[in-house]
């Protein structure tokens, strides 16, 4: 099978179809766009939602306590607490579980959010080190989103710029690969990235606008989110190549690794879909918190659509991610080496 978080396709077709069994106290379950499960306590609704970190070899700490509480900001909900599993190899030291709880521990603190279980075994089932994350959040009733309110004309924006968590993983990762092929600079800037990996603060903005739509942008980079919240929301969507907020950075190192960047792991940043009445509070409320926002396309009738050079082209649905291709390819060129 391809590394990665299996296809869309693969997930109805041997996941999906097998949770049959349904309860209505689950406002939302498992689906294809969704980034958490909500369950109805009430007033209040418990949202919750599950990640591991596979494809990091550093900062892995600090990216499971942030990708799981990414999910919960979606909703705009706010994050509570974790249970946290480590599953390492005999051949890892105490050191490397320690560093992983310091930096969790550290990431959790900075974000309001508890620690309050989970599981560490060291195990010959893997042959490094797994995080896997189990968020828990709240939010109220009346605040939940209401995809069924987007409407024809709606506009699809973004936070910061695409490619945040690839680019950091790939520039820590493999650092010595890039020392003559990028300049110093770079290399710094781009593994800084894991430091913009949280959207905690632009789900808490959304849920408190109103947003009905909001998608942290995970494997399958942007236009993986795009597809996804285009069956999510069940309408159209249209973006245009030239409005997706890029660095130099991800673009040097993506050209470099022949990867395509728009297919890049992204968490850090987050879709959003707002109606024209809620953009200009939505980016004054960015503004203030120094959170750059781009608006790259606008909900349609029907279809999935990527504007390139005045050339419309069908966006597939995503496959595996270009995280795992340009570490298999580099794994690849040191095993001939």
């Amino acid at each position: 099978m391809v590394t990665g978080k299996l296809s869309n396709a693969l997930l109805e077709d041997i996941v999906f179809k097998y949770i049959r069994y349904r309860r209505e106290d689950v406002i939302t379950g498992a689906a294809v766009g969704e980034d958490n499960a909500i369950v109805d306590f009430g007033d209040e609704v418990a949202i919750l939602s599950t990640d591991p970190i596979t494809g990091a070899a550093n900062d892995i700490g600090s990216l499971a306590v942030n990708i799981s509480c990414n999910d919960i900001s979606t909703s705009g909900g706010e994050p509570i607490g974790l249970l946290m599993t480590i599953l390492a190899p005999p051949d890892a030291t105490y050191e490397d579980i320690q560093m992983i709880m310091k930096d969790a521990g550290e990431t959790a603190e900075k974000l309001n959010v508890e620690i309050i279980g989970g599981h560490t075994e060291i195990t010959d089932a893997v042959n490094k080190i797994v995080v896997s994350t189990t968020a828990i959040g709240k939010i109220n009733k009346k605040k939940l989103s209401q995809i069924e309110d987007i409407k024809i004309g709606d506009k699809v924006v973004v936070s910061k710029f695409i490619g945040i968590e690839g680019t950091s993983i790939l520039l820590n990762d493999l650092e010595g690969y890039f020392i003559d092929k990028l300049n110093r600079n770079i290399i710094d800037i781009g593994k800084s990235y894991s430091s913009l990996i949280s959207v905690v603060k632009e789900g808490k903005i959304g849920g408190e606008i109103g947003v009905n739509y909001m998608h942290d942008i995970t494997e399958g980079g942007v236009l993986g989110a795009i597809w996804e919240a285009h069956r999510a929301i069940g309408k159209g969507i249209r973006i245009e190549r030239k409005s997706i907020p890029i660095t130099d950075v991800t673009r040097s190192m993506s050209e470099i690794l022949g990867i395509n960047p728009l297919r890049l792991i992204s968490s850090g940043s987050m879709l959003m879909i707002v109606s024209d009445n809620q953009l200009e509070e939505l980016r004054d409320r960015f503004e203030e918190e120094k959170i750059g926002l781009s608006i790259i396309g606008e909900v349609i009738e029907d279809g999935i659509y990527i504007e390139d050079r005045g050339k419309s082209k069908t966006i597939e649905p995503p496959e595996a991610d270009e995280l795992y291709r340009a570490l298999d390819r580099f794994n690849t060129l040191n095993l001939q080496n």
